[in-house]
Parts: structure tokens; sequence; C-alpha cells
């Protein structure tokens, strides 16, 4: 679902990237969220994970982070993630019990469970932007999602 926002509103923005060292291996992620002047940076990691989840960790963490309902643009490098939201992928895994189209189990459900009521408390859209290509925000999040999975190295 993709909503629209009055460009007016002051909105939350939220810069996500998730790293991997093998798949599964160690992985990190890093979340940033601005609210005009406001900075607010979010990291962690796990020893054994997949990119996807720490990708999807990235997101749920930062929009876990907000204290109250919140416009909020989502920029990540992630297909997984903003085709899920934005092809309604998601409401069709849930009302099929989380069976994807090929009728095989969605990868990662407490992940995708914890992300649907924020979905529900804020308005939030997704944008898809190309990783590694001099994004700012997307750069330095892949930076310290990196830095975060050799840290979590087994």
């Amino acid at each position: 679902m993709i909503i629209y926002f009055n460009m007016d509103d002051r909105i939350v923005k939220l810069y996500t990237d998730g790293a991997c060292s093998g798949n599964p291996g160690p992985g990190g992620y890093c979340a940033v969220l601005k609210y005009g002047e406001h900075r607010k940076e979010l990291t962690g990691g796990d020893g054994r994970t997949t990119n996807n989840r720490m990708e999807l960790t990235a997101v749920l963490e930062g929009l876990k982070a907000l204290k109250k309902p919140c416009d909020v643009f989502v920029y990540t490098d992630s297909r997984y993630i903003t085709d899920a939201v934005n092809k309604n992928w998601l409401p069709n895994w849930k009302k099929k019990g989380w069976r994807n189209s090929a009728n095989e189990p969605t990868p990662n459900v407490d992940l995708w469970e914890g992300l649907l009521p924020l979905l529900e408390t804020h308005r939030v859209r997704f944008e898809w932007i190309k990783g590694h290509k001099g994004h700012k925000e997307n750069e330095y999040c892949d930076k310290k999602a990196v830095e975060m999975s050799k840290k979590f190295s087994l």
C-alpha cells in the first residue's frame, strides 16, 4: 500500500540497511531516523542470520523507536521489503497462513508479524533506493551494518 503525504507536513525519514557475511552468517543492521534537526542511530546484529533478516530488522527497529504515530518515509535498498509492502505481498502472506505465492512458508514471519502493527500505527511509505550508488545515508547505513556484522562474527 502506498500512502502519499502532504509534503508540507514534517515527516520522519528512516534510512536502513542490513549486511551479512555469508547467508546465513554473522550480520548487522543500521537504522538512521531523521526528524527536522533530530537524528537517531540504531545498530545491532546477530551471529547467525541472513541478509534479509538484517534488512528487515533495521526497518522494524527504526519504526519501533518512534514514540508516537508518525508519517514516515522508509528508504531501503531491499526489494524484499519494498515489494512485500508496496505490492501487497505482506497481507496476502498473512491471509494464506504465512505462505507465499509458491505455497512455501514465508521466511522471517516473526519479523513480518512485528512489522504489521507498526504499519497500522504509522503512515509509512517505502521507497526503494539503489544500493552502493552514492546515496549518503544509505552508504552510511551500509558501512555501519558491515561494522556490526564483524562484531557479531562467530
